[in-house]
């Protein structure tokens, strides 16, 4: 395995996510999935899906069109120091990051999103790193116990690892959480599950 082909969520309503998903985002099936589960969920669910856009028009575009789909705020869009952004609830309880690290717009503003990236909370970074490297990732920027980032290839899903309560609170919100993490993260050739709990598939169709 040297990347993640697609992320599938599980939610309770299919028709009313897809839905999200595409007035929201203007995502289809092909990285984000869903899937029906009634599996019990409370708080923080452990990730983030992070939209990677090309400029903070963009992150506007998306923000905005998320908001009227029928998002929750958690943190509004603003600059930073390390670009700008926002992060939103989804109805189906999904937490979306809308980023860019640029600081200015430089050309039209569209919808478009140029990286998805799952970001996991776990409570050991080096573990978890250790256990996807052996699973056949390999490690594109790492910051000790702190933050680690995989290599993607062209139109899959990146994956990143942060600390549990460091995720939550770049989210907006607790760190706790109890039940289903409602995703399946598809990728590798054998189903398996990381120290944290999060269940891998080789592919789960929508």
């Amino acid at each position: 395995m040297n990347s993640i082909d697609a992320v599938t969520l599980e939610v309770a309503d299919t028709e009313a996510a897809a839905r999200f998903r595409t007035d929201a985002f203007g995502l289809d099936g092909s990285r984000v999935r869903l899937r029906a589960c009634d599996s019990p969920t409370t708080g923080f669910r452990g990730f983030t899906l992070s939209l990677v856009v090309a400029q903070p028009g963009n992150v506007d575009a998306l923000f905005t069109a998320a908001v009227d789909a029928g998002a929750t705020v958690l943190k509004p869009a603003a600059k930073s120091l390390w670009g700008y952004g926002g992060v939103v609830r989804a109805p189906d309880g999904t937490v979306w990051q809308i980023a860019t690290s640029a600081k200015k717009d430089t050309v039209p503003v569209t919808r478009d999103v140029d990286e998805i990236v799952l970001l996991l909370g776990v409570e050991d970074v080096r573990a978890s790193r250790r256990c996807y490297v052996e699973q056949g990732l390999t490690v594109g920027k790492s910051f000790g116990g702190k933050y680690v980032e995989f290599a993607a290839g062209p139109g899959t899903v990146k994956l990143a690892l942060y600390k549990r309560r460091a995720l939550a609170k770049v989210a907006g919100v607790p760190a706790g959480g109890t039940g289903s993490h409602r995703l399946v993260v598809c990728g590798g050739t054998r189903p398996f599950t990381d120290p944290d709990g999060f269940v891998w598939q080789p592919e789960l169709r929508p």
